[in-house]
């Protein structure tokens, strides 16, 4: 990179960490520094619950995801309005009006401790690894980049948020969330700009979308019934819409940005808000990976993202001949792409020799993993690979501080989150249950620490399990779902007790972990099966204690 990219990304954290720092003047008590005295406007938690959730996996993994499979990902996000709608009704006045820090703190007013307790439990444990995840993404460009080790990247990325999200509590969060989205917006928009400028004269941004189009990066949704595909309509729309309502509605990093909203109507407005808002941009991203599949039609490809995968491939034998024959292929795919490209709509011909060409690179990669004996995962590598190789001085800086940004607000969420509810709902309910507030600071600081450290573990070894965006969705559809049906009994029915929420959520977890293990369905699914199991086994238990009550002793 350039020293004028070095300075930006230096001027661009330093000033977040700054500012982190700074907002540290209203979390003397454990109100500010949780909930930010509830004093926070609409817009800015709405900003707040989309950054939160668009860490730099968005625009690492998502962009990957793009390249390789086009705009089907699209489809996970069908659920979210519905989501979200489902939550202005529910839970928000609910949480609101329960004057609570944590969503867990809620299942005890409603049913005991130990639901709490266990519900709290599943969250740190599930965040706690996506967080890793989060922190992975980043990491892998800065590894890219400079070429250190992933570890040394990963405790560069993670040491300086925990330091400030220590210090700032949820006002710094908030506060830089909002400009990370403003960074994020407009740094893919100049993005967007680059490619569409780099791509040859002869073809256009509607040509563009034809080679995409002709290649299957264009198909956004498919009706197909098949519920092993991960993205469906129906996946997106029946599972997503589970998955969003417990993210967004159970998930104590989701909820803890409503709850700093001055009322009831702006936390429902501030979800309305990332609503309507995500799928286009959701959208756009996607659309840029896509580009940036088409823009490497022309450019010239590697035969593999991957340094790591690079390097070893390159101590095979036989790895001289396939590069070969890679570089060969990709003339020929350059040729038949202008070819195509050159006609509205392109000849039926053109059509054939462009995919016949893009199936032998696509060969040239198959036999690369029979090389490698092992996969090749070029997901997380593709844009890091474009950023630093393709776009101009002083655009890469921007695009290296945007994921920067976008990792360092992400984790700090999530660090403030898993802090709050191992102080409130563990430690300050189970272990010390009277102390003072600064005592309880004290305590929540080292648990951000703790939580941290813990991150940074766990993201060294995240690179290595495919495309991250995957993996963070995948790792909490094994929990999401039976926690929105603790949440369904609790405030979905009247006559639910605290034994069956408590024996609903543990035979939810244990169908979901059987269902995951023995069929081949879409992760998405783990949702809708984990929250009608709770619903079910729960309303039973219940009905059971009505038909049969427990008698007491005399």
């Amino acid at each position: 990179m350039h020293q004028l990219d070095w300075l930006i990304v230096a001027a661009y954290l330093a000033y977040i960490v700054v500012d982190g720092i700074r907002r540290s003047r209203a979390t003397h008590e454990l109100k500010g520094y949780f909930l930010a005295n509830r004093s926070l406007p609409w817009w800015a938690v709405g900003l707040s619950i989309m950054a939160t959730q668009m860490s730099a996996i968005t625009l690492v993994g998502t962009t990957g995801q793009g390249y390789q499979d086009g705009m089907r990902f699209i489809q996970f996000y069908f659920g979210l309005p519905l989501a979200m709608v489902i939550l202005c009704l529910t839970v928000v006045p609910f949480f609101h009006r329960a004057g609570i820090f944590t969503a867990y703190e809620y299942l005890e007013q409603r049913f005991d401790t130990r639901t709490r307790t266990l519900t709290s439990l599943l969250f740190l444990a599930s965040r706690g690894l996506q967080c890793g995840v989060i922190i992975s993404a980043p990491a892998l460009i800065l590894s890219i980049v400079l070429g250190w080790n992933l570890i040394l990247t990963v405790l560069a990325i993670g040491l300086p948020t925990v330091v400030y999200t220590m210090i700032g509590g949820v006002q710094a969060v908030t506060w830089a969330d909002v400009k990370q989205m403003v960074l994020i917006v407009t740094g893919m928009a100049v993005v967007l700009i680059v490619i569409i400028g780099q791509l040859p004269e002869e073809v256009s941004f509607s040509s563009a979308l034809q080679i995409a189009g002709a290649a299957g990066r264009l198909q956004a949704v498919d009706f197909s019934f098949d519920p092993s595909r991960t993205y469906t309509f129906w996946s997106g729309l029946l599972g997503g819409t589970f998955l969003m309502l417990a993210y967004f509605g159970c998930d104590q990093s989701q909820v803890q940005r409503y709850l700093t909203a001055r009322s009831v109507t702006e936390g429902r407005v501030s979800l309305l808000m990332s609503a309507f808002l995500k799928i286009p941009l959701q959208f756009a991203i996607l659309l840029i990976g896509v580009l940036v599949f088409v823009f490497f039609n022309f450019t010239g490809a590697p035969i593999v993202f991957s340094p790591a995968q690079q390097e070893k491939a390159e101590a095979r034998g036989g790895f001289a001949e396939l590069a070969r024959l890679h570089d060969e292929v990709q003339g020929q795919l350059r040729e038949t792409a202008l070819r195509f490209a050159a006609t509205p709509g392109g000849s039926p011909d053109d059509r054939r020799d462009y995919l016949r060409a893009l199936e032998q690179r696509d060969a040239i990669s198959g036999d690369l993993s029979e090389l490698l004996g092992e996969e090749v995962k070029d997901v997380n590598y593709v844009f890091p690979y474009f950023i630093t190789h393709h776009l101009p001085i002083g655009i890469v800086g921007i695009m290296i501080a945007a994921i920067f940004a976008a990792a360092m607000s992400s984790i700090s969420a999530e660090l403030n989150a898993l802090s709050a509810a191992t102080v409130m709902d563990i430690y300050r309910r189970l272990i010390r249950k009277e102390a003072s507030d600064a005592h309880y600071l004290r305590v929540s600081k080292l648990a951000t620490a703790g939580w941290g450290l813990m991150a940074c573990t766990v993201a060294v070894y995240a690179s290595r399990l495919g495309s991250l965006i995957e993996v963070v969705n995948f790792f909490g559809s094994f929990f999401y779902g039976s926690l929105l049906g603790v949440f369904v009994l609790a405030i979905g029915t009247r006559w639910a007790t605290s034994r069956s929420a408590f024996v609903g959520l543990i035979a939810g977890m244990v169908v979901v972990a059987i269902f995951g293990m023995t069929t081949d369905y879409s992760f998405l699914w783990y949702n809708l099966v984990g929250v009608l199991t709770v619903v079910v086994v729960g309303l039973l238990v219940s009905l059971g204690e009505r038909i049969y009550p427990s008698r007491k002793p005399a």
